[in-house]
């Protein structure tokens, strides 16, 4: 039904007006405002730090409050930095990392959950033997689950446009985000990411290729990759280029038919090429933006820490390797088994990690623990700085 008002060239109306944009439900308010990141007014008891780092005179690591910087110092590393592993909403204790650290990591890796209707419940492998027990849900886990998850895509949208954008206030100048996901959300991030970091900040799309697991479709291709999303703040972030292999094709033994020879010799092909595998011959390329050269985690595989989305450690060390440097910041806020803290602290970088599931703090914590106890073996530092 008409309501009087004659659209047109004169007139626009406002659809026609309107820029490409992601929406939905609860991005704007009943006036049409954009509603702001609500943070919370007052530090919340739930948010607890532990300081993983066994100290050179190997004393036992304490447990000490995220608002207590006397405390937080008290055990000094030679960089006066004690890295950080914190059970929580990472919402809220992103909100309280603001303070200290706002512009200060310089880079961020995150695994977020890639399907919406997921909850935290999961089967545990115990014992030697393979037993598996049902891991149930805490309180934490719970609420998360119905706020967050429980509500479909656009509730999942929310959440995630809330926390990226918390993550961009925490990150440096020069910092970079990788945030993983895969067929089921990534056009919605790649928008989301859009929107807060701006287009021109976009890097790549990585193809992480693996070439084990995924389940054949009935209909359709098989899934056999995730796609890993790279934005920065500036544009001039650390970036250090990586290079890659790339193998020259094994070519048949020459053919001779009638006397005559087809084909090519192997040792007149690629002059250029260095000696890759036996008979084989590669070149050093620059690394290009499909990996399908590092493997997805095996059941047996002596990285395997029982969870079902762990990430292999070649995996992380090639983008901590790429976008920081040494004695540099490294943050996930969605550690799960703690692969990226895991390699950081490997390759001489600082870290914070943050999960809400029980079960993954106290497997990260316990793998951080056993990665210190091999560098001491080893009489590596923790960091050179």
């Amino acid at each position: 039904m008409s309501n009087g008002v004659s659209w047109g060239p004169d007139n626009p109306h406002p659809l026609s007006r309107m820029k490409t944009e992601l929406v939905w439900e609860g991005k704007y308010d009943e006036y049409g405002n954009r509603r702001p990141v609500k943070l919370p007014t007052l530090p919340l008891p739930l948010q607890r730090i532990e300081t993983i780092d066994e100290p050179r005179d190997r004393e036992k690591a304490q447990q000490l409050s995220i608002f207590n910087e006397a405390a937080f110092h008290q055990q000094a590393h030679r960089d006066d930095f004690r890295n950080m592993l914190i059970w929580g909403d990472n919402k809220l204790v992103m909100a309280a990392l603001l303070e200290q650290f706002r512009g200060k990591i310089d880079l961020i890796y995150i695994d977020p959950p890639f399907d919406v209707g997921a909850d935290f419940t999961m089967q545990v492998q115990i014992g030697e033997e393979g037993e598996a027990v049902q891991k149930e849900q805490s309180i934490l886990e719970a609420v998360a689950y119905r706020d967050t998850w429980g509500k479909g895509t656009d509730s999942y949208l929310h959440m995630m446009y809330e926390r990226l954008t918390l993550m961009r206030e925490l990150l440096s100048e020069r910092g970079s985000i990788y945030v993983h996901c895969d067929w089921r959300m990534n056009a919605f991030l790649r928008q989301v990411l859009d929107d807060i970091f701006g287009r021109d900040r976009f890097l790549n799309h990585i193809i992480w290729a693996y070439k084990t697991g995924g389940i054949p479709e009935n209909v359709g291709f098989s899934k056999k990759h995730d796609d890993i999303l790279i934005y920065t703040k500036s544009d001039t972030p650390v970036f250090n280029q990586l290079l890659q292999k790339s193998y020259v094709p094994t070519l048949p033994e020459p053919t001779t038919i009638s006397g005559k020879q087809l084909g090519v010799q192997r040792d007149e092909v690629c002059e250029l090429c260095g000696v890759g595998r036996p008979g084989q011959k590669y070149r050093n390329v620059i690394m290009r933006d499909v990996w399908d050269d590092i493997q997805s985690i095996f059941r047996n595989d002596q990285q395997t820490t029982g969870f079902d989305t762990q990430k292999p450690e070649a995996l992380l060390e090639r983008i901590i390797k790429a976008s920081s440097n040494e004695g540099d910041l490294v943050a996930d806020f969605f550690c799960g088994s703690g692969t990226t803290l895991a390699v950081a602290e490997k390759l001489g970088r600082r870290w914070i990690g943050v999960d809400l599931g029980r079960y993954a703090i106290h497997t990260t914590r316990k793998r951080l623990i056993q990665v210190q106890r091999e560098l001491h073996a080893a009489d590596q530092p923790y960091r050179s700085i």
